[in-house]
């Protein structure tokens, strides 16, 4: 998988906002450097400007948010803002949680990745990383 880039893929993973629940995020960070990927590990309480801001300096490859607070639809909508404005556009927002289909579907259309739920495996998450950075950051 790393041959793709000549380097490791670079994930940030992120949980924004009150939501102080990091199990999840921490079993999918270990996951994805399990599979040969470079981690980047947020901590508690960002903001998504302090997401961007260290997706910008740590130069990633996608941001990976964990959202169980209910707050998805002002998260990842203000996090796609951000990076918008910052020009930052050839970067994978993904992310999973207690996100509804329907509201996937919502944040899908204003530019979020597969939003992965509760229970997904995590091959499925490095597959779906993997085939999106060998299809997008091939560079």
């Amino acid at each position: 998988m790393t041959e793709l880039l000549n380097r490791p893929i670079r994930v940030l993973v992120a949980k924004v906002g009150l939501d102080g629940h990091d199990r999840g995020a921490k079993i999918i960070a270990t996951s994805l450097r399990d599979a040969g990927m470079e981690i980047i590990y947020t901590g508690l309480r960002q903001t998504p400007e302090m997401v961007v801001n260290t997706a910008l300096q740590e130069d990633v490859d996608a941001i990976g948010v964990s959202s169980l607070s209910g707050a998805h639809m002002t998260i990842f909508p203000k996090i796609m803002e951000i990076m918008k404005e910052k020009g930052l556009d050839d970067v994978l927002v993904t992310g999973g949680g207690i996100i509804p289909e329907q509201d996937m579907k919502t944040l899908h259309d204003l530019g979020v990745g597969k939003l992965f739920p509760p229970g997904t495996h995590t091959e499925d998450i490095v597959k779906y990383i993997t085939q999106w950075t060998k299809e997008h950051r091939n560079f």
